[in-house]
């Protein structure tokens, strides 16, 4: 491990979890000033390295002296009351920062709105700490994207192996949780967006059913797949920040939920990877430990021709829509008001837009012909009947099974700004419950080579409480969430190092 890596491992009250912050606000150990003053510093000391964080809020010391005169009056909002959050920038928020998706034409988009996720959120006292960078545009802008960067953020950094992809879209979510820069950290998903990068950043990330969380005032792709949802260190503080404050999913959490319960593991979607596929294998081992009895599920193939071409019509189509619809509709006096707009823009600033890759989404998706179009409702009606009563609602049923597991990715990449995102074979099977729009949580289930990968669970629609108990249960036997490392590259690592060596 390098100098640089030792001195930026988490301490004192910043190293702790959600759940045992909250027990120490409630207890008087600790001040959501003294928190959040020692996030901020945090911040200072590690985001340069990472540039997980796009913008903090001015705002944020005043609001944890707001709720520290509250809890010292006898009136504290709850277990979330003081603690210091980062969302996403692409969800807005009251407080005097931009909500920018990462571009610059977003750059002065500061609206003066909560999202109703944020909304809620401020009900519960969350101090909002401020914003993470991301994949800009929620990495829809191009075929040949980098996975954490943005026009105005630059590139995200895992913060396990500096050089290794953060995974996208919630890039600088995934990796401020894992750095331990907030207590907790909220992302975003279309597709994939909080499951990778907390795959890849060893924490714990939900997606949970869609529309359960409002969308309003969220930059949106797609209207029948967005979701928001929480990215912290556990499953029980993933639990209780579950994305607006509305839910006690925490109460619901269950150790023993594993007994008895039985678990569809999806070999299909295990990927070629031995590494994965081993520490996979041990996971279904503590699942049997703790009682659960195991079904192999050994192939699935969606009956859909063009399955993955209707699935990008989609999303074009609806991002057309929901982004034009947000343009159209922010206060701010931004300098684009539609797609087509935007793209112009992007020309003419391409020496900072355009400096990595194109916007090739952007120009495919503005030659979408509308929600009315029959090509796009008859591809939104066999993907989500392929997905959902041909898909993990049939495969629940068919086997008999309460959940269903599989690896939560592959192994992050390196970063790559000449070839854009090189992944290697894929694992996993989350493109299922993102197009169902169903819950689906990825848990810590070790690393390969200090590179965390991940145990995913998903189940049926409002499923959400069960699947995050059996989640809670696989992470309190296992244990397998690592710290970061802050290694500059993985020949750091000991055992690569010296095998990398020369031996004559």
């Amino acid at each position: 491990m390098s100098e640089t890596g030792s001195d930026l491992r988490a301490e004192g009250w910043t190293a702790m979890t959600l759940p045992e912050l909250s027990d120490a606000l409630a207890a008087g150990e600790v001040t959501s000033r003294e928190l959040t003053e020692a996030y901020l510093a945090r911040i200072d000391l590690v985001d340069p390295h990472l540039q997980a964080v796009l913008a903090v809020n001015p705002d944020a010391l005043a609001q944890a002296d707001a709720s520290d005169g509250r809890r010292a009056a006898g009136e504290a909002l709850g277990p979330l009351d003081g603690l210091p959050i980062l969302l996403k920038d692409n969800i807005e928020t009251a407080d005097p920062i931009a909500t920018t998706a990462g571009a610059l034409a977003l750059e002065g988009n500061v609206t003066g709105r909560d999202a109703p996720l944020m909304a809620g959120l401020r009900e519960a006292g969350v101090v909002m700490l401020g914003k993470t960078n991301l994949s800009q545009w929620a990495n829809y802008r191009s075929d040949r994207s980098i996975s954490g960067w943005s026009a105005l953020g630059g590139q995200v950094r895992n913060p396990h192996v500096l050089d290794r992809s953060p995974c996208g879209s919630s890039a600088g979510s995934g990796a401020a949780a894992a750095a331990s820069l907030a207590a907790g950290t909220v992302g975003t998903e279309t597709s994939g967006s909080i499951i990778c990068p907390s795959n890849v950043n060893g924490i714990v990330g939900f997606k949970p059913t869609v529309g359960l969380v409002s969308q309003q005032y969220i930059i949106p792709i797609s209207h029948s797949q967005d979701t928001a949802g929480p990215m912290t260190k556990t499953v029980r503080g993933t639990a209780m920040a579950d994305g607006d404050g509305a839910t006690d999913f925490a109460a619901a959490l269950d150790e023993s939920a594993l007994a008895g319960a039985r678990i569809g593991v999806l070999r299909f979607a295990q990927g070629s990877n031995p590494e994965i596929i081993a520490r996979f294998d041990e996971a279904l081992a503590v699942l049997e430990t703790e009682g659960a009895e195991l079904i192999e599920i050994t192939e699935f193939n969606p009956q859909v021709e063009d399955f993955w071409a209707k699935a990008l019509a989609i999303l074009d189509t609806e991002f057309k829509v929901g982004l034009n619809a947000y343009l159209a509709d922010s206060p701010t006096d931004l300098p684009v008001r539609t797609l087509e707009e935007l793209i112009a823009f992007n020309i003419e600033h391409g020496d900072i837009e355009l400096a990595l890759f194109d916007q090739s989404i952007f120009e495919r998706a503005q030659q979408s012909t509308g929600l009315e179009a029959e090509v796009y409702q008859t591809a939104v009606a066999e993907l989500q009947k392929a997905s959902r009563e041909d898909g993990i609602t049939a495969l629940m049923a068919e086997y008999s099974v309460d959940v269903l597991v599989s690896p939560s990715g592959p192994v992050a990449s390196l970063v790559d700004p000449v070839n854009g995102d090189v992944w290697p074979d894929w694992a996993g099977a989350g493109y299922m419950a993102a197009i169902a729009g169903y819950p689906h949580i990825t848990v810590p289930m070790g690393d390969v080579h200090g590179v965390p990968i991940g145990l995913s669970f998903m189940a049926g629609a409002m499923q959400d409480a069960e699947v995050l108990s059996f989640a809670y249960a696989y992470e309190q036997a296992s244990g397998m969430r690592v710290e970061p490392q802050y290694l500059a590259t993985s020949e750091a690592r000991p055992e690569i190092q010296a095998a990398m060596a020369r031996r004559n």
